[in-house]
C-alpha cells in the first residue's frame, strides 16, 4: 500500500468532523462514487446550505444560529429571524463545495476538467506534494447579506420572499450539478 492509499484509508476511517456529523444526503452518492476510485477520495463536502450566522470576522463556536441543508420556506425563515435576540446576523445561501484528494497531477487536472464540464466554474488545486494533490470545487450560486442589525430585521417580507425563492433556485442548481457530476464519473 503506497502513501496515498494509506492516507485515503486513514481519512475515510475517521469520524465526520462537520457540525452535522454526517454527509449531506444530497451529496452522499457523489462522495461514495469518488471514494470508490482507487486514486481519489473526498476530504470534505457540502451540497449547499442556507445559514443565519453571527457577523464575525473569526470562526468561533456558536456562530451558526440556524442551518438548513434543504429548501427553505418563507415561514421557516421568518420564524427563525423573529427568535434572534443578537446584534448583527448575516443571511448566507452557500453553494456546493467539494474537496477531493488525487494521487497525481495528471489525474487532478483530468478531474478538474470533468468538473468544469458540468458547471463547476470555481475550482483548482489548492494543495499538492509528492503524496497527493487536493482539489477544491465550489459552485457559484450564492447570496450573502446583513439581515439583522441591533436586533432588528433589516428587510421586509416582500424581500424575504424573493430571497427564499432565489435561495431555493440556487440550491436546486447545486444539487443538479452534483447529480450531473456523479453521472459523468
Amino acid at each position: 500500500m503506497n502513501n496515498f492509499q494509506k492516507q485515503k484509508k486513514d481519512i475515510l476511517s475517521k469520524l465526520d468532523k462537520s457540525s452535522k456529523k454526517k454527509w449531506d444526503r444530497k451529496i452522499v452518492s457523489l462522495c461514495e462514487k469518488i471514494n470508490s476510485f482507487e486514486n481519489f477520495y473526498t476530504t470534505s463536502s457540502c451540497s449547499g446550505r442556507v445559514v443565519l450566522i453571527i457577523d464575525n470576522v473569526k470562526k468561533a463556536p456558536g456562530l451558526f444560529i440556524k442551518v438548513w441543508h434543504d429548501l427553505i420556506s418563507f415561514g421557516e425563515l421568518k420564524r427563525s429571524l423573529e427568535k434572534i435576540k443578537k446584534g448583527k446576523i448575516n443571511f448566507k445561501q452557500e453553494p456546493v463545495i467539494l474537496h477531493v484528494a488525487c494521487d497525481s497531477l495528471e489525474e487532478s487536472l483530468d478531474f478538474l476538467k470533468k468538473a468544469r464540464s458540468v458547471g463547476f466554474k470555481r475550482g483548482g488545486i489548492i494543495a499538492g506534494n509528492e503524496n497527493r494533490f487536493v482539489l477544491e470545487l465550489i459552485g457559484t450560486e450564492k447570496l450573502e447579506f446583513l439581515i439583522i442589525e441591533n436586533k432588528k430585521i433589516l428587510v421586509d417580507d416582500k424581500f424575504l420572499k424573493v430571497v427564499v425563492k432565489k435561495s431555493n433556485e440556487n440550491l436546486k442548481k447545486s444539487w443538479s450539478r452534483i447529480q450531473k457530476f456523479r453521472n459523468l464519473l
